[in-house]
């Protein structure tokens, strides 16, 4: 497709939180990538977290009857299917993005053994924790897809989980194998669930931290305005249709994955 094309059919698609936030902090980026279909560099980090999830969304989906082996084999198969599939895009592991010190082959060992230690440490919180999963017609709500509006503008994506919390009400839970948090996120997943299942009351969101084997503290859907969620994506939707996208150099240049086809990078 042409540059005009892949611009023209990002103008047109639903947004996403992850299109938002990317566009917020540096609108040339989302160009470059969505656009200019620039190849991101790899990074361990991205496939540890894919394969994570896998293993847990498995797990659930099997009425969490997988034991703590078969879904680390699910994690172990995941992530090595996902780190072949990117050394078929860059083959020297040198130029992946690593996060840690030491080379990127040692980062990648290390997430291969961490993520299986993690993703046993979390069928072992879930049966002791016992989490009780929703079930909109009768599945687990794992992976949830939605499509929601928000002012004008179509919002899509997936929720890692919707628990049912003791008073019946409903909690969107984010897994994290890392350790950013969007309290963002979890206000866009819980109004959007709202907006589809008026007949339930979304009350909270938490984090699963893959890092501890723990769960966040709660954060409070009450605590977040409708009108400032609304106002920051219809903001990031009318700047993709404005065709201004204008570089922000300075730290985040250090945690970018498309450097290679930027000119405005900071060095800093």
């Amino acid at each position: 497709m042409t540059i005009e094309a892949n611009y023209q059919r990002w103008v047109e698609m639903p947004r996403s939180v992850s299109q938002i936030t990317e566009f917020e902090e540096c609108p040339y980026k989302s160009w470059l990538k969505r656009v200019e279909r620039i190849e991101p560099r790899p990074a361990a980090w991205s496939t540890h977290g894919t394969a994570f999830h896998s293993a847990a969304e498995a797990f659930e989906k099997s009425g969490r009857e997988l034991t703590a082996d078969e879904a680390v084999n699910v994690f172990q198969n995941e992530y090595s299917k996902g780190v072949n599939r990117d050394l078929g895009k860059l083959n020297d592991i040198d130029q992946w993005m690593r996060a840690n010190r030491g080379t990127a082959a040692e980062d990648l060992e290390d997430r291969f053994a961490k993520g299986a230690e993690q993703t046993r440490r979390y069928v072992e919180y879930v049966q002791d924790q016992a989490p009780v999963l929703w079930h909109p017609d009768g599945k687990p709500a794992v992976e949830l897809s939605f499509m929601a509006d928000f002012g004008g503008v179509k919002v899509r994506g997936y929720i890692d989980q919707v628990l049912v919390n003791r008073d019946d009400t409903l909690r969107v839970r984010d897994l994290k194998t890392g350790s950013t948090k969007s309290k963002f996120q979890l206000w866009v997943y819980g109004m959007a669930l709202n907006q589809l299942h008026p007949d339930e009351e979304v009350t909270n969101g938490d984090w699963y931290l893959a890092k501890t084997g723990k769960v966040s503290r709660p954060v409070k859907m009450a605590d977040a305005s409708e009108d400032e969620i609304t106002e920051r994506i219809v903001t990031m939707d009318q700047g993709v249709k404005s065709g201004d996208f204008p570089a922000k150099p300075g730290f985040g240049c250090r945690f970018c994955d498309v450097p290679h086809g930027c000119s405005f990078q900071s060095r800093s």
